[in-house]
């Protein structure tokens, strides 16, 4: 009788040990999760914020450029709506990736529009002369070597929590409480090909 109040008692321990490691590991996995999930959050906040500042320059930019030059109205009007559009794009922390093709697609919109402009601009050697150009000019460029950064740092982030939530156990913690993947910034279409360029 002993012996199986023993065996009784050892197994109930043993299960007790089980059910409290499969805890430990579920929280575990939970809390790793919800950091990885917070840290893409917060890169990508950066991503907007490096968004943002290049889209506060562009109109600095076009009413600088309007004012030296008189060229087509077709290329402000094409940066102004570019930028109206990225503008009308939010999202409350790391987007889905049909909210990241939507902002890529707005913010490679306005890329495009800010290249024409620049190249329009070349027509205008007054223009690039002048300091309040070149200033705009010199802070476009490091929004954009920002973007970059922030991009490539989102991206990383989003790898890291990526591969958390599909290792094992963590995977059954992630699909159970509905922690879902995390998008990543991809090229522009075409940026595997050489820009051609013409004088």
């Amino acid at each position: 009788m002993k012996g199986k109040a023993l065996f009784g008692l050892g197994c109930g321990v043993v299960l007790l040990i089980g059910v409290a490691l499969v805890l430990l590991l579920g929280v575990g996995g939970y809390n790793h999760l919800v950091t990885l999930s917070e840290q893409t959050d917060a890169a990508w906040g950066q991503v907007e914020n490096v968004y943002q500042r290049r889209a506060d320059l562009v109109p600095n930019l076009v009413a600088t450029v309007k004012g030296a030059a008189s060229f087509e109205r077709e290329t402000f009007e094409a940066v102004t709506e570019a930028r109206a559009k990225v503008g009308q794009v939010q999202f409350n922390g790391a987007p889905t990736p049909e909210q990241m093709a939507s902002f890529q697609q707005a913010q490679d919109s306005l890329s495009s529009a800010l290249s024409r402009l620049l190249v329009v601009v070349e027509k205008y050697p007054e223009l690039k002369a002048t300091e309040a150009f070149r200033d705009l000019q010199s802070q476009l460029e490091g929004a954009e070597n920002r973007i970059a950064v922030e991009r490539r740092r989102f991206n990383e982030a989003a790898q890291a929590y990526n591969t958390a939530r599909k290792t094992f156990p963590t995977i059954v913690v992630a699909n159970f409480m509905g922690f879902g993947e995390k998008p990543y910034f991809k090229s522009q279409e075409g940026a595997d090909r050489a820009p051609e360029v013409k004088f």
